[in-house]
């Protein structure tokens, strides 16, 4: 996939803060992208006691959530963990992901913060900005942020709040089960983040392509 952004990938923490802060300034916060046919879940395990990064893209069709390509990369873990910073980690491999598949997206669905960061430059954000395409963060876990309570129903969600800025939304998706965390990345609106990733959710609490995509890469 071509990338629309080079940097360099050797970077220190500090350095990488600083980009961040850099790039952060070019996400774009409104729906720009055409209804989707084919979306794409983004999800990265390790191997090796960390060693070894395994990136997994899983293309679904959409709104028929049916599996139509997959890949997988493996990398050596150039970057140490660092929270806040994990994109410096995974991305790498991600992009190789991409580089393999037949079918390209048209909307990616990153394992992963995304405005819902300290930086506002979450995973998400970067993996969107490099590759021009809507991209949405859908966590598992907040990182940042404070909320109201959320009522117990699916498709229910309030807004997840940082510093007095709207930075994403807490979404349930199954009832009875923990939420989501989602948050643009690029190109797209909190609203339609929300909708995409609900249009992608089943009877599960993840999404199917954060499903499919997490499926290869811990398997």
């Amino acid at each position: 996939m071509p990338q629309q952004i080079q940097h360099s990938w050797n970077l220190t923490p500090a350095q990488a803060r600083e980009l961040q802060l850099e790039l952060r300034g070019q996400v774009i916060e409104i729906d720009r992208f055409d209804p989707p046919r084919w979306v794409a879940g983004v999800d990265v395990g390790f191997e090796n006691q960390g060693s070894v990064t395994r990136a997994a893209v899983a293309v679904l069709s959409f709104p028929e959530l049916r599996l139509v390509d997959q890949a997988v990369a493996r990398q050596p873990t150039r970057f140490p963990y660092v929270p806040g910073l994990l994109s410096f980690r995974e991305i790498p491999a991600i992009l190789e992901a991409l580089d393999q598949l037949r079918q390209m997206p048209q909307l990616l669905l990153c394992d992963g913060q995304g405005l819902a960061h300290p930086r506002r430059f979450g995973l998400a954000c970067h993996l969107g900005l490099l590759c021009d395409l809507p991209s949405i963060g859908v966590a598992k876990s907040r990182l940042i942020g404070s909320h109201g309570e959320l009522p117990d129903r699916k498709g229910a969600w309030v807004p997840l709040i940082d510093r007095e800025q709207l930075i994403g939304a807490v979404l349930r998706t199954r009832q009875r089960v923990k939420p989501l965390y989602i948050s643009i990345g690029h190109r797209i609106s909190l609203s339609s983040a929300i909708h995409y990733t609900l249009a992608c959710t089943t009877r599960y609490k993840l999404p199917e392509t954060t499903r499919a995509a997490h499926h290869l890469a811990s398997g």
